[in-house]
């Protein structure tokens, strides 16, 4: 990242900042330059290091649980679907997937290997 300079990485992605501001944040799976699978996407946000274990922006630097809202809670309320998805509760999507370790339990920079057991979608087993 040293094409970008100190001061500009650490305001890359910026979702303490965001979050501190208490602006809704939305994860997403579409990242610029290829995709990028939403475990590892969280783990990216919770250690803020690169592929090749870089530090990015350490000051920007969220908890598990909050990476997790931002995947859940925020994409539903960034995209006007939060009476219908987002969280795990009557009369919701039932739109979830059931992992093999509990992201919040596991060593943060561990986080994408977490494997994926199963995907529901509309409450019916689509994979895994």
């Amino acid at each position: 990242m040293d094409w970008y300079g100190e001061e500009r990485v650490s305001r890359m992605f910026a979702h303490r900042d965001l979050l501190d501001a208490g602006v809704t944040v939305a994860g997403s799976s579409d990242y610029p330059c290829g995709p990028i699978e939403p475990l590892t996407a969280i783990q990216s946000l919770v250690t803020r290091t690169g592929f090749d274990g870089a530090l990015v922006g350490g000051s920007q630097r969220i908890s598990v649980e909050e990476a997790l809202r931002i995947y859940t809670v925020g994409s539903a309320e960034a995209t006007g679907e939060a009476g219908l998805k987002g969280t795990l509760s009557p009369g919701m999507l039932a739109d979830f997937v059931v992992l093999g370790d509990d992201p919040r339990t596991v060593e943060p920079a561990t986080i994408g290997a977490v494997p994926v057991r199963s995907t529901w979608v509309g409450g019916s087993r689509v994979g895994g």
